[in-house]
């Protein structure tokens, strides 16, 4: 572990939710679901206005609509995203070659290899300045954490939410991880944390003063050498700058063990789909389907089956994960399922093995964006109108939907650096509306309108010592 805190993680707050929130004046503040909401959607991420009623990522769609239905719930716009993604990475290249993007709201920079820092105080500097940097190109907050090691600028980041800054000085990380849960260690999930539990360890500190030897006869080699030195704050992995992606995989924990036959193949073909919409969205396709089962009993099972040529068929994927689940005994329970693809390649074998109808494809498109009543079903030629999308009405201008359902779409007319915007009902095959790209969050970027920056509130019930607020706060945490 290296003597200065100068490994940074950034993880953006609430970032699909907060994008959201930017672009549309009417939700700033409010209670914001972005995920699928047909009837099996899931919740991809929600506001922290939302959190406050126990709405939260992966939780299903129908739950979340129970606890908060009050709330705005928006299909995913990913593209968009994308794109504001892209604004932050290229901020954090400024400061560093060695940049190790996790997803696209989050990653590590090593800011020793840029030359950007050296010392606690010059770390503090450059992650200050980054917060502000992201502020003013994206009008979005994130939050940033500073450490010797990897997992440590990860726990800072999360000790930092919302838009805050954590520094762990060096010399100070045993005594800082010693009176956390057990569940704050990567790794540690539900299972592993019960298991611990039962053995009487709930904290970092008692992990470590159980022993290497406890924790290898409790959890397995592997797993029980890497938790004893992650307790121990040990932690020498490198960041690293590209890494090449070998797989695609999605994968869900129950709540519940499943016992329904039926229910587990349904789940594995939503998770065939959401797999492959990953897939799609990195611009890959892959040979090689991969189904993993975790019983009732913790034993996990793995199939695959290779396909002749590459695939991003949701159809194709779908089948293949049904027929490896086939050999697949389920008695007793099921607790955990997942469907990924390896094998991966840039392009498509396009005739493979009787592609599945293009109507069986289409559930892949998006989850189902609204829940129209059972007397009025979108027919194959009626346009539909995902909540959240842009839109532009050839006499009101740009706006957002709010909804639709029973030939009717709701749509908002706002900007993003426009005042809350008034409410519109259409037809929903109005010639005069028509879907539209989504405009940049700062007025002004990317050939947007004249304005200024949107930026977004503080939810009331967060602590304001950890906000940012207008200039770039900072906590060291002894």
């Amino acid at each position: 572990m290296r003597p200065a805190p100068t490994i940074l993680h950034l993880d953006m707050d609430a970032f699909f939710a907060s994008v959201e929130q930017a672009s549309k004046p009417s939700l700033r503040g409010k209670a914001v679901v972005v995920g699928g909401l047909g009837p099996r959607g899931v919740v991809a991420t929600c506001s922290y206005e939302a959190r406050v009623f126990g709405v939260h990522s992966a939780m299903p769609m129908g739950q979340a609509r129970r606890l908060a239905p009050h709330a705005a719930y928006l299909v995913p716009r990913f593209e968009l995203y994308r794109s504001i993604s892209e604004q932050v990475m290229r901020l954090l290249r400024e400061l560093s070659p060695l940049v190790e993007p996790l997803s696209l709201d989050e990653a590590f920079v090593d800011l020793e290899a840029g030359g950007t820092a050296w010392d606690a105080e010059s770390a503090r500097l450059a992650g200050a300045k980054l917060r502000m940097d992201i502020r003013t190109v994206t009008g979005l907050t994130g939050s940033v954490g500073l450490a010797a090691s990897k997992m440590l600028a990860k726990i800072a980041s999360e000790e930092a939410k919302p838009d805050g800054l954590v520094l762990i000085p060096p010399g100070t990380e045993r005594a800082m991880l010693e009176p956390m849960t057990v569940r704050t260690l990567p790794g540690v999930g539900p299972a592993t944390g019960d298991h611990l539990r039962r053995a009487g360890i709930t904290t970092v500190g008692e992990i470590a003063e159980a022993g290497e030897d406890e924790l290898v006869r409790l959890l397995g080699k592997a797993h029980g050498h890497a938790l004893y030195a992650m307790a121990l704050a040990r932690d020498e992995r490198p960041v690293v700058a590209e890494r090449e992606t070998k797989s695609v995989s999605v994968e869900d924990t129950y709540d519940v063990d499943i016992h329904d036959r039926v229910r587990v193949g349904v789940e594995v073909g939503r998770l065939a789909d959401r797999c492959v919409r990953r897939l799609r969205a990195s611009g890959l396709s892959g040979r090689t389907i991969v189904l993993k089962v975790r019983r009732y009993d913790f034993s996990t099972l793995t199939r695959s089956e290779t396909l002749r040529g590459p695939t991003d068929d949701p159809a194709v994927v779908r089948e293949a994960a049904a027929r490896l689940l086939d050999s697949v005994d389920t008695t007793g329970g099921v607790r955990l399922l997942g469907v990924g693809v390896s094998g991966l390649a840039d392009y498509t074998q396009e005739d493979l093995f009787a592609q599945a109808a293009e109507g069986r494809a289409e559930g892949l498109a998006e989850e189902p964006e609204t829940e129209p009543a059972e007397e009025h079903r979108p027919t194959p030629t009626e346009r539909r109108w995902p909540a959240g999308h842009d839109v532009r009405h050839a006499q009101l201008g740009h706006g957002w939907v709010q909804g639709s359902g029973l030939g009717r779409v709701t749509v908002r007319f706002e900007t993003p650096y426009s005042q809350v915007g008034r409410v519109r009902t259409f037809p929903v095959d109005d010639p005069e509306l028509s879907p539209a790209d989504p405009l940049p969050l700062v007025a002004g970027a990317e050939g947007g309108e004249g304005g200024q920056p949107s930026s977004l509130p503080r939810p009331a019930s967060l602590p304001k010592s950890w906000s940012g607020g207008g200039g770039p706060a900072a906590t060291s945490r002894p």
